[in-house]
Order: structure tokens, then C-alpha cells, then sequence
């Protein structure tokens, strides 16, 4: 196992850069059981480890009812890997990679799943001495304190990341970046965890989108097998 794991050559995602900067402190990270020095994981790995524990813990099968109120056979259950200490980690590292070639001030989303992705990127960020602005959108103001709708730091003329953990139709970073284009932030790129590729890209054409995983990726099948 570790032979596996510690490299030489640094392999990178596929128009991503290695594994950059300083390691603040004695960070570590518990990979398959062997608990490692941040920079003696790749990119590569991190990814490929996500996908296992994206494929173990999240993708359930049964009779569903989506947030868009279509049905499925399958859910993924994004909370059991954003809720988990080995997947939070691996998340941050991944959403770093993919945000890391576009210029951004924050990063954030829709309450609720966007807000252990945002606070995971962010870790990633300080630990390479980088610093970058957080928020969350909640879906309706609050009608006490501030009344604001949009939580963090975001103003005009900001460039903005949005994250998603599921998207099914594009509904919800719609809503994200309607709200923050409402504040006068530009958004530059949409990142979402998993993309269950069921008309988000169409809804949210006019914008770049990189999941970090399709649904295809995740070798979830199409429609569920018919036996007899």
C-alpha cells in the first residue's frame, strides 16, 4: 500500500497542475488506512480515492424523489463524504485543483451542500498561503439580524466560484449565481461535486461548468437492470 502511494513523479489531473506551495505545519491525511504527508499525495490519488469513497458511502439505490421532483432509481447522498473527516480532506485538495487555474476572490454556494465544500476549498487554499473569501446563499433572507441573503463576504465587481454538490437540473447554482450577479460578482466557473447529467449543462450553458465527477464517471448505470 504505501509503496503505491508514494511517488516520485507527481501526476497531475488532466490540465492540472501538481501539488504547489508550502505545507503549513505537520498536516497530515488518512489515505485508505495509511495516514500520510499532504505532499506525498498526488492530485491523481486524491481524486481516485474521492471516486471510492463517493462510490462507498454516497450512491444509494431505491424509489427517490429529487429536489427538481423528477424520480430516480439511485440518490447520491452527498452528505455522507461531505460529512466525513478522509473526504472532506480529499474534496479540498480536488476543488483547489480545479479552481486553482481560474482567477477568483470566493467561493461558495446554495446552503446546505455548498457549505462544507466552500469551508473544505478554503483550508485547501490557506495551506498553500493563498487566501480567498467564503459565503453561502440561503434559499429564502433571513427576516432577523442582517436580512441578508447571501452570507460572506461578496460585492461588486468580485470574481466568484460557485459550487454544488449534486447537479440534476442547474436549478440550485442557478439560484447561487443569480444571487451573487445580483451583488454585482461575476461568476467564472461552476464546480460541482457530482453531475448526475440531467440538463444542468443546458441551464447553465452561458457559464463553465466542471464537475468533478459525472455520474458516467461514477459508473453509476443509465437506468437500473432488468432481470428475467
Amino acid at each position: 500500500m504505501m509503496s503505491a502511494l508514494v511517488r516520485q513523479s507527481k501526476k497531475a489531473l488532466p490540465g492540472i497542475q501538481p501539488l504547489q506551495g508550502p505545507v503549513v505545519g505537520q498536516n497530515t491525511r488518512d489515505f485508505s488506512g495509511v495516514t500520510l504527508p499532504r505532499e506525498l499525495i498526488t492530485p491523481m490519488e486524491a481524486y481516485e480515492r474521492l471516486r471510492e469513497l463517493i462510490s462507498q458511502r454516497a450512491i444509494q439505490y431505491g424509489d427517490f424523489t429529487l429536489a427538481s421532483g423528477r424520480k430516480s432509481w439511485y440518490y447520491i447522498n452527498s452528505k455522507q463524504v461531505l460529512f466525513h473527516s478522509e473526504a472532506v480532506a480529499l474534496l479540498g485538495e480536488c476543488l483547489y485543483h480545479f479552481s486553482a487555474d481560474v482567477e477568483f476572490d470566493a467561493i461558495g454556494g446554495m446552503e446546505t451542500g455548498a457549505i462544507p465544500m466552500t469551508v473544505a476549498a478554503l483550508v485547501a487554499y490557506h495551506q498553500r498561503g493563498q487566501q480567498r473569501e467564503g459565503f453561502y446563499v440561503r434559499k429564502q433572507a433571513k427576516e432577523h439580524g442582517s436580512r441578508q441573503r447571501v452570507e460572506g463576504r461578496v460585492g461588486p465587481g468580485q470574481r466568484v466560484v460557485i459550487v454544488d454538490d449534486v447537479l440534476t437540473t442547474g436549478a440550485s447554482a442557478r439560484q447561487a449565481i443569480e444571487a451573487v450577479e445580483g451583488l454585482g460578482a461575476r461568476v467564472v466557473r461552476v464546480i460541482a461535486l457530482v453531475d448526475r447529467e440531467e440538463g444542468a449543462a443546458e441551464t447553465l450553458k452561458e457559464y463553465e461548468v466542471r464537475p468533478l465527477f459525472t455520474i458516467r464517471q461514477l459508473q453509476v448505470p443509465i437506468a437500473p437492470a432488468r432481470h428475467g
